[in-house]
C-alpha cells in the first residue's frame, strides 16, 4: 500500500471485495489526489462483489489507474474499463474477456421467476456501464456479450476497454514510488533534526 497499489489476483468474491474496498478507502484518505494503481489478473467472479469494488472505484475521490496483466475476465473487465480515462492499460500478452451474467439458481418456479428477472436487471445494468466506459452503444455491448468475447489487448483498446498497451512500465508509476520514498526520507531526517535541537 505504501506506493499505492492495489492487486486483484484470482476470483472476485465478497473476501476479495471486503479488502479492496478497504485499501482504496484508506489510499484515499492518506491523499485523495493522489492516483491508485490497481493491477488485475482475474478470472472475474460474483457480480455483486465485483459492483462493491467498482462503486467504491466511482466514489473515492483518487483517480484510479487500472492495468491487466494475464486476464480480465468477466467482472475484472469491468473494473479494468472502469480505470480514470487515460490511465487503463495492459500488459500486451493479457486475454481481456466480456460476457453476460450466469445464474446458477434453482427452486420453485415463482423463485425461479423472480431470479430470471433479477439477472435480467443486472445484465441491463452491466451493459449501461460497459457503454458508459467504451462509448460504445448499448446494441453493440450487448451484441458482444451475448456470449464469451474473447480480445486481446489491441482488441480490447479498439472496443474501449483500455487505453493504452504497454510493454514496460510507465515512468510516472517509478517516479511516484520513488518520490514517495524520497518525501518519506526526507520527513523522517526532518524529525530527527527537530529531535536533537
Amino acid at each position: 500500500l505504501k506506493e499505492r497499489i492495489v492487486c486483484i489476483n484470482g476470483s472476485i468474491n465478497d473476501d476479495t471485495a471486503h479488502v479492496v474496498v478497504a485499501q482504496l478507502l484508506f489510499l484515499e484518505s492518506e491523499n485523495p489526489s493522489k492516483p491508485i494503481h490497481m493491477y488485475l489478473n482475474s478470472p472475474g467472479g460474483h457480480v455483486t462483489a465485483g459492483l462493491a469494488i467498482y462503486d467504491t472505484m466511482q466514489y473515492i475521490k483518487s483517480p484510479i489507474n487500472t492495468i491487466c496483466m494475464g486476464q480480465a475476465a468477466s467482472m475484472a473487465s469491468l473494473l479494468l474499463a472502469a480505470g480514470a480515462k487515460g490511465e487503463r492499460r495492459s500488459l500486451p500478452n493479457a486475454t481481456i474477456m466480456i460476457h453476460q451474467p450466469s445464474g446458477g439458481y434453482s427452486g420453485q418456479a415463482k423463485d425461479l421467476t423472480i431470479h430470471t428477472k433479477q439477472i435480467v436487471r443486472v445484465w441491463d445494468a452491466l451493459n449501461a456501464l460497459y457503454s458508459k466506459h467504451t462509448g460504445q452503444s448499448v446494441d453493440v455491448i450487448q451484441k458482444n456479450m451475448d456470449r464469451d468475447y474473447f480480445m486481446t489487448p489491441e482488441e480490447a483498446k479498439e472496443f474501449g476497454l483500455i487505453d493504452e498497451v504497454i510493454d514496460r512500465r510507465p515512468m510516472a508509476l517509478v517516479t511516484d514510488a520513488v518520490a514517495n520514498e524520497t518525501k518519506d526520507n526526507q520527513d523522517n531526517k526532518d524529525s530527527k533534526d527537530k529531535g536533537s535541537n
